[in-house]
């Protein structure tokens, strides 16, 4: 008799405890209509621009995820210099052309055409490749 009682005790507690959650989702969850979000996803996403995902040009290695990467990106740009000479245009191009023989191209020539003739310091980057000086400033020199 005694297991009859816990058994029964059992059921209705395990039969409470199923009901109270399944009248805890209906409430935490009402019924939405049908149209609420379908058409409101469909307007948003035709909001949207498409964005196609790029592709790397052909002959062109993708970057290697598994390759480590540099602890300092700014260590493997070239550091900004000085460089003092004076603006000649060569060849049509605006060149500083240095005490020492040196001749780089400017990359800003309209800077360039401003300062043909005169005695300059320049500060910017050399790209030692192309001996191409990318101007940060120019500051007259007397």
């Amino acid at each position: 008799m005694e297991k009859r009682a816990s058994l029964s005790l059992i059921a209705a507690f395990l039969s409470s405890a199923v009901w109270a959650q399944s009248s805890n989702r209906e409430s935490s969850n009402p019924a939405l209509p049908g149209d609420i979000l379908g058409p409101q996803l469909v307007a948003w996403s035709q909001m949207q621009t498409p964005h196609p995902v790029p592709q790397p040009l052909p002959g062109t290695k993708r970057p290697d995820p598994q390759a480590p990467v540099p602890s300092n990106p700014q260590a493997e740009q070239p550091a900004s210099q000085s460089f003092i000479g004076t603006i000649k245009k060569d060849a049509g191009m605006y060149v500083l052309k240095t005490s020492d023989r040196g001749v780089y191209q400017i990359d800003d020539q309209a800077r360039g055409k401003i300062y043909e003739g005169k005695r300059v310091k320049i500060s910017g980057t050399l790209d030692p490749k192309t001996n191409i000086l990318h101007l940060e400033t120019i500051d007259l020199l007397s």
